[in-house]
């Protein structure tokens, strides 16, 4: 309505007054551009990606075509500077992408790591070369981004990776395996985290990080993993068996490659909060409905007391969480978020989601536990959120050693 166009600032609704969690137009955050932006995401979810769905979950993958209509969106690179080649939108603006992915609850698109995760690291560290060859072509959905930390034997534990790289000349030579990789069966660019310096007075002070192409000789993808959730999602092991790298391929300066990952994973981390908290705005919405129209005993169970202070508490929760994120995100916008703040958001907001989602499929009855129901999906998608991106053991590391020092 034109009335919710005109808003904007102090003036727009928060979700808990407004008609639905997922309302456009709510949220003191956005502004009226950001609500065109989220209504064209949505129609390109709803249209381009949730059909499809299904057929990709079988596939373990989706299309590539899906990924250079997505480009064509003006999807990908959103927050990526014009000067780049990125859309040069504001981190907001990606936030609607993230959130407006959940909203479909379809998990197999890696856009978001895609676009604000593996890009930034090329985008801030990278050289004009590389900016120039990878960027457009990412913002496109022609060049798919992937990112490889984990190992088998290191995943939490980043000072114990052992994949290394050796100079040769001016070239590199790369052995090792990763795993986990999301992306990483359809990725064209892998940006691999590397042992550069093995006498380095601490793992942290040798480790750099190169960008590996598709097709080099010597890289090699294993299979596409079978996970409990994500099914559609392209996560797979990547093998380095003595491929060899021009100097080119260093991504930022030799040994500096833990610095950036410490710099990046504030935002890793706000991402998969924002889509923790959309993920159960979802599944509320969805149960909402459900418990509507299901009948049990002569009437729908919404008219329960039981199924009623079940709503009420997890509405609330939401809310709540909702308060916190978006102020995450205001100061993720003001580049004032910090290592701690993105942390707690990341372990509240995934447990969130894990409790949300055993309390929405039992509110389905049965019928939650068919895969054909949305919110089986979104169950077994859930438990992945407090393991990767750091689990959430270590974000309280994180935030407990922040507490705890005396600086």
């Amino acid at each position: 309505s034109p009335l919710q166009t005109e808003q904007h600032g102090p003036k727009r609704p928060e979700p808990s007054s407004a008609k639905s969690l997922i309302d456009i137009g709510t949220r003191r955050i956005f502004s009226s551009d950001h609500d065109i932006f989220r209504e064209s995401a949505r129609k390109f979810f709803q249209e381009e990606v949730l059909p499809f769905h299904a057929e990709w979950e079988k596939d373990g993958q989706v299309s590539r075509e899906l990924w250079e209509k997505a480009g064509q969106q003006g999807l990908l690179g959103v927050a990526i500077a014009e000067k780049h080649g990125g859309i040069g939108a504001d981190i907001l603006s990606s936030a609607v992408v993230w959130e407006e992915q959940m909203y479909v609850n379809c998990t197999g698109p890696g856009f978001s790591l895609h676009s604000d995760i593996v890009m930034p690291y090329i985008a801030n560290y990278g050289s004009e070369e590389q900016i120039k060859h990878f960027i457009p072509e990412m913002v496109a959905g022609k060049c798919i981004g992937a990112i490889a930390m984990t190992e088998p034997g290191a995943g939490s534990d980043l000072q114990g990776i052992r994949t290394y790289a050796k100079k040769d000349g001016n070239d590199w030579i790369l052995n090792g395996s990763k795993v986990f990789i999301t992306n990483g069966w359809m990725s064209d660019v892998v940006i691999v985290v590397a042992v550069t310096n093995r006498e380095a007075r601490s793992p942290a002070h040798g480790i750099s990080l190169f960008l590996v192409e598709n097709g080099t000789k010597g890289f090699i993808k294993g299979r596409k993993l079978n996970k409990i959730g994500l099914k559609a999602q392209d996560t797979a092991e990547l093998f380095f068996e003595d491929v060899r790298l021009p100097a080119s391929a260093l991504l930022g300066k030799e040994n500096k490659g833990f610095y950036y990952l410490m710099a990046e994973l504030p935002q890793e981390r706000l991402l998969i909060a924002d889509m923790a908290l959309a993920s159960c705005e979802f599944m509320f919405e969805e149960t909402r409905n459900y418990v509507k129209q299901r009948k049990a005993f002569g009437k729908t169970i919404a008219h329960l007391q039981t199924v009623q202070h079940k709503l009420a508490e997890m509405k609330t929760q939401i809310c709540v969480g909702r308060a916190f994120m978006d102020n995450c995100l205001q100061l993720h916008a003001d580049k004032r978020l910090d290592s701690s703040t993105a942390s707690m958001a990341k372990y509240w907001s995934s447990d969130l989601q894990n409790s949300i989602a055993t309390q929405c499929v039992q509110l389905h009855g049965g019928w939650g536990y068919m895969w054909e129901y949305p919110i089986a999906k979104a169950f077994v998608d859930a438990r992945v959120q407090p393991i990767y991106g750091g689990t959430n053991e270590i974000m309280k590391e994180l935030i407990a050693r922040d507490i705890v020092s005396d600086k």
